[in-house]
């Protein structure tokens, strides 16, 4: 009895033991994995776009890239539809992660449907778009901005393309929901940001000298990057610039440089972007007059065919007679 309680307390301890050197693991290698993260704009802002249009996402992802975002021109109430975001780019490029080394661009989206419009649940997405999705997770903006998808960071090399199952209102039962054209924004970044958002810079961005002077020293750092030492021309004085790894030097020892200098290039890959589409909620009934009117048409120019050959055939006659 004794030795079966020793044989499980083992059982335990080892198990215990290997989730925790796999959750140490797996905090070790998920920041050089996941270099973005939407959670900062949607703990910011109420709203990701401004009164201006500009999209938050762009405080931190400086360059500017291209986006486009592809939709029905019409759709029925109550349906569900695809809203198509693409985020091209080279997928052969690598960006600097944080640790320094060199790996693929993430990407991420979030496309700012009209209010009434969502996230289609589950159960109501047809089998074709369930596909186009894959294994995707979407999640709201906020409790109170439902109609604000997010999706980020995911691989780029694999979603370049994100297709959003979206539902579309019924004005039959949301009064604020009306059969008119709407707008639709969205933005969408590819690789890291320069600026965190407590306003300090990352190490995807290019460093500056701040004085004017002379590079005494270099001095790479343990954990990577570099302690420049400059011997300030106004007054003498030595200023250090602490540099992070990644981004590389242009610089060297006993080099004359000037404030605001580029002590390194660069490194940036990556970029956001915005874009805006239009899609029609369209009354059905509004389809089907469309559709009634040109049968109409239609008939009527059909009957014109038999009648134009009565009257042919009563002008014949009357000019033989």
């Amino acid at each position: 009895m004794r030795n079966r309680q020793i044989n499980e307390f083992m059982r335990k301890w080892m198990i215990q033991l290997i989730s925790v050197v796999a959750v140490i693991d797996a905090v070790i290698s998920w920041p050089f994995m996941s270099e973005a993260y939407p959670i900062f704009a949607q703990q910011g802002f109420e709203n990701p776009r401004e009164a201006t249009g500009r999209i938050v996402c762009a405080n931190c992802h400086l360059a500017k890239k291209p986006v486009d975002i592809e939709v029905p021109q019409s759709v029925l109430p109550n349906t569900v539809f695809e809203a198509v975001v693409k985020i091209p780019y080279d997928t052969q490029i690598k960006q600097v992660l944080s640790n320094g080394r060199k790996g693929a661009l993430n990407v991420g989206a979030v496309p700012i449907l009209p209010e009434g419009f969502e996230l289609a649940p589950p159960d109501r997405i047809p089998p074709e778009i369930r596909e186009k999705v894959g294994n995707l997770f979407f999640q709201p903006y906020s409790d109170e901005r439902r109609n604000i998808p997010v999706v980020g960071p995911i691989p780029g090399k694999k979603y370049s393309e994100i297709v959003f199952p979206i539902l579309s209102p019924d004005p039959a039962t949301d009064r604020n929901a009306h059969f008119m054209k709407y707008p639709i924004y969205v933005g969408a970044n590819r690789g890291r940001g320069q600026i965190y958002p407590d306003g300090s810079r990352s190490n995807n961005t290019v460093y500056n000298a701040s004085a004017t002077g002379r590079v005494e020293k270099i001095l790479r750092r343990e954990g990577g990057g570099y302690e420049i030492t400059i011997n300030d021309a106004s007054n003498g004085t030595q200023i250090v610039d602490i540099l992070p790894p990644g981004p590389e030097l242009l610089i060297s020892e006993g080099e004359s440089i000037s404030l605001d200098q580029p002590l390194t290039n660069n490194p940036n890959a990556g970029g956001f972007g915005q874009g805006d589409a239009e899609v029609v909620l369209q009354d059905p009934l509004r389809i089907k007059g469309l559709l009634l009117f040109f049968a109409s048409v239609t008939l009527a120019q059909i009957s014109l065919v038999p009648k134009k050959k009565q009257f042919e055939k009563v002008q014949l006659a009357e000019m033989n007679f």
